[in-house]
């Protein structure tokens, strides 16, 4: 099967990832693959595979995002069986691709919390069927816009970084030492608590609510919040830490490639994002047996089994995620009573295997 996946630009979100692993996985799985991208380069330009076909149709990058010449053309000669819309900005061309090529299956996908642009909407209409990431993106789509439930499949992210789950099973028999160096990295003990985010700087991610929060834990325990990640939004969050005291607790660690080891070195997943669809931090977050406390916005509550590995609070309701952090917070105990099970459920709700097999079930279906 000849398969396109269509992303504008491989910068570091959550949406970007799952085009690369995807991309991946089907080439890994005998297909011919092309990612086509409108802006040259990304932070994950360089974890494409080999045998998969790379092509950029911005000659230089314009730093445009909609920018994308020559797309009609490029899919046309190309000839895929299916395309495979991911993003805002590539889902806006999809409707467009499928009138330019009606013999493909085009397939848009909803993979955000935002309301979306007119473009957009009409691709929802037009392309010949749409994934969903998550069941409350599903619910969106016939709420809000009206796509009738056969036209869509819910198709959950997999995970990026999975862990081993044999060996984060198995007890360590002694301290583990990259844990405990990346922590001392950070000024943190064996005994600090550490709570981790990991999200790009933009508004909706909304990092200053939990930079809020973590000013009102108390002074006297020990914790640290870890904010991962990059963009507009990071130096105004830094700027807030510094201005309410926080500068050696809240700590700033960019982007990161691989953040694996962040997930083995922290305590708690936390998340006060204002919309999402389903947030690959936080079933990554389970799957390394991280207890998790989030805004209940899209489809957080379906990233883990909800009152048993992590709550899901109302949005925007400091008061509320607080009395849910503080006993997870202060009950190292409880934490480690929930690891095992927050692995199993992430695992078996999450696999890159069986969530590729079901993207390559539905294509075999709609090229048919």
């Amino acid at each position: 099967m000849k398969i396109l996946v269509l992303q504008d630009h491989l910068r570091s979100g959550g949406t970007e990832r799952q085009s690369v692993l995807l991309a991946n996985a089907f080439a890994a799985a005998g297909h011919a693959v092309t990612l086509l991208t409108f802006r040259p380069g990304g932070a994950l330009a360089a974890t494409v595979a080999a045998n998969i076909t790379r092509q950029v149709l911005q000659p230089f990058d314009t730093h445009l995002d909609w920018f994308a010449p020559g797309l009609f053309g490029y899919a046309k000669r190309r000839a895929p069986d299916v395309i495979l819309c991911m993003g805002r900005m590539a889902n806006c061309y999809a409707g467009g691709l499928q009138k330019h090529l009606p013999r493909t299956a085009v397939i848009a996908t909803m993979r955000t919390g935002k309301i979306l642009p007119r473009l957009y909407r009409r691709s929802l209409q037009l392309a010949r069927h749409v994934v969903a990431n998550s069941h409350e993106a599903a619910r969106v789509l016939a709420r809000n816009y009206a796509i009738q439930s056969e036209k869509v499949s819910v198709i959950h992210n997999s995970l990026v970084f999975p862990p081993d789950l044999a060996r984060a099973a198995t007890p360590p028999s002694r301290p583990e030492t990259p844990r405990l160096t990346l922590r001392a990295t950070q000024g943190a003990t064996p005994a600090t608590t550490i709570l981790l985010c990991v999200a790009m700087f933009r508004p909706e991610k909304n990092q200053r609510a939990l930079i809020s929060l973590a000013a009102r834990l108390p002074r006297d325990s020990d914790w640290q919040l870890w904010l991962a990640g990059e963009g507009e939004t990071r130096p105004a969050c830094a700027a807030l830490a510094a201005q309410l005291g926080l500068a050696d607790r809240v700590k700033f660690l960019g982007f990161q490639p691989d953040p694996a080891p962040l997930y083995r070195a922290a305590d708690l997943a936390v998340l006060t994002s204002q919309s999402e669809s389903l947030p690959n931090f936080l079933i990554e977050a389970q799957a390394h047996g991280l207890p998790i406390v989030a805004d209940d916005v899209g489809g957080v509550s379906e990233c883990f089994l909800p009152g048993e590995t992590g709550w899901a609070v109302p949005p925007g309701d400091p008061d509320a995620f607080l009395a849910t952090l503080t006993p997870v917070l202060t009950d190292p105990a409880r934490r480690a009573a929930i690891a095992p099970k927050a692995r199993v459920f992430a695992y078996e709700s999450f696999s890159p295997d069986r969530q590729t097999q079901r993207y390559l079930d539905l294509f075999a279906r709609l090229s048919k």
